[in-house]
């Protein structure tokens, strides 16, 4: 389904090419989602399943409605996730309970950050699963969004990080301006955002930030603070998402080298 969605997302920002790059991001988000529910991270299942599923289900309703382009989505995950019946079930439930004017969101979102321990990595691939969730009907509702930065600073992240996650994934859909992709400005904005610097920074901050940035997301490094080796696969995309911000910046940067 993600796979779908990448798909859908490149297609619109990018042309063909944005086809075939969203459709390859889509595909390691679903593999990263199913490793991260299923085990990979030695956390119970059941813990994983209602933190995951409730919290999506009220990122899906923060715009007071929930699309049928979402529900459809849920659903198919529950299929990629390989969950039958009492965890399908589960599953369900806790999304439902999520929709719920009267879920209790911090709590649910402590709870994940007490079974998760903490650990910045596990936290990070957390919002990004969730980041990658709510584009099922194709956009960010600012509703959405805000959701999205109350979670994050709740597991102790920052709002910056949420930006930071959305540009990477709208720089990373985005074909060439002359195949129907987003003005070139755009683009660049996104670039910035991505390394979490102003566009007016200097030369020196920007690489600053961008080493600063590519190290923390290093696999090797990323590693040795627990994340598990099935994680890899998403800092190494990181990684490739940020060099490819940096690049754009150079190119249109004669004093970034």
């Amino acid at each position: 389904m993600l796979t779908i969605i990448g798909a859908l997302l490149g297609s619109s920002f990018g042309g063909f090419p944005g086809l075939l790059i969203g459709g390859l991001i889509g595909y390691a988000a679903s593999e990263l989602l199913r490793r991260f529910v299923t085990g990979g991270l030695q956390i119970a299942q059941s813990q994983l399943v209602d933190s995951t599923f409730s919290i999506m289900g009220a990122l899906c309703k923060a715009d007071k409605v929930v699309t049928r382009d979402e529900i459809q989505a849920v659903e198919r995950m529950f299929t990629m996730l390989k969950l039958h019946g009492e965890q399908r079930e589960q599953a369900r439930a806790a999304f439902g309970r999520g929709k719920q004017s009267d879920f209790d969101l911090d709590a649910a979102v402590d709870k994940f950050r007490l079974v998760s321990r903490g650990r910045g990595p596990l936290l990070q691939l957390f919002l990004q699963l969730q980041c990658m969730a709510v584009v099922a009907d194709g956009r960010v509702d600012p509703a959405e969004h805000a959701m999205l930065v109350r979670i994050a600073l709740r597991l102790g992240l920052k709002a910056n990080d949420v930006a930071q996650i959305e540009a990477l994934l709208r720089a990373a859909t985005n074909g060439p301006a002359s195949a129907g992709g987003r003005a070139r400005q755009d683009r660049l904005a996104d670039a910035y955002a991505a390394l979490g610097i102003p566009a007016d920074s200097k030369p020196a901050d920007i690489k600053r930030a961008y080493r600063k940035l590519i190290s923390q997301n290093h696999p090797d490094k990323l590693a040795s603070r627990g994340l598990p080796d099935s994680m890899r696969l998403v800092a190494e995309e990181r990684s490739r998402e940020i060099n490819s911000a940096y690049d754009l910046i150079k190119s249109a940067r004669p004093d970034v080298r």
